[in-house]
């Protein structure tokens, strides 16, 4: 994934530990679906739970599945990536998740999607990438947001730069509106 890409790549962030007859699960799958229909290529970090379900819906629609996987990581990969990227390092990780991305959905998870989220909210905040869209679906995310403004050194512009969406429906709208015209 280090190529030049005409691609239009979307990461899709979110727990691991997700059983698939949970809610976040199905939200996934359908927007893994989704955004196959609307011509996106999806990237996660190509393992169970969120990702798998992304992985799950976007091939049903015959979608393109980029995987970006640890080498230190004992678990396999989910069966639905159509292309693999093995990393050594979680910040190569990361990297590869968001350089060729032109927006991130991030739905509920742990501690890696707290990181992932982080560290792509502070490089749009940074202007160390151009802006694109960060959307955080699910209803869980703008209680976690407000919490964070009040607790932390989040700002109210900080905040202006997510967008939230309480389904997949919203969350593939967004994404199709703000990343029109995202320069790589």
């Amino acid at each position: 994934m280090t190529e030049k890409t005409t691609e239009k790549i979307v990461t899709i962030f979110g727990g691991s530990r997700c059983a698939d007859d949970a809610p976040e699960y199905q939200q996934a799958k359908e927007l893994g679906a989704r955004l196959a229909d609307a011509g996106f290529t999806i990237c996660t970090g190509g393992y169970l739970g969120i990702m798998e379900a992304a992985s799950l819906g976007a091939r049903e629609k015959g979608g393109r599945v980029y995987g970006v996987v640890m080498n230190q990581f004992k678990s396999e990969p989910n069966r639905y990536l159509t292309d693999k990227v093995a990393t050594d390092h979680f910040y190569e990780r990361l990297q590869n998740l968001i350089v060729r991305s032109v927006g991130f959905v991030a739905l509920r998870g742990g501690i890696g999607t707290m990181s992932e989220i982080s560290l792509v909210w502070n490089k749009i905040q940074t202007r160390v990438i151009g802006k694109r869209p960060l959307v955080l679906l699910g209803a869980n995310w703008k209680p976690v947001v407000e919490n964070w403004k009040e607790n932390l050194a989040v700002s109210d512009a900080d905040a202006a730069l997510l967008d939230f969406a309480d389904d997949a429906a919203t969350a593939c709208r967004i994404i199709v509106e703000k990343s029109k015209g995202v320069k790589l």
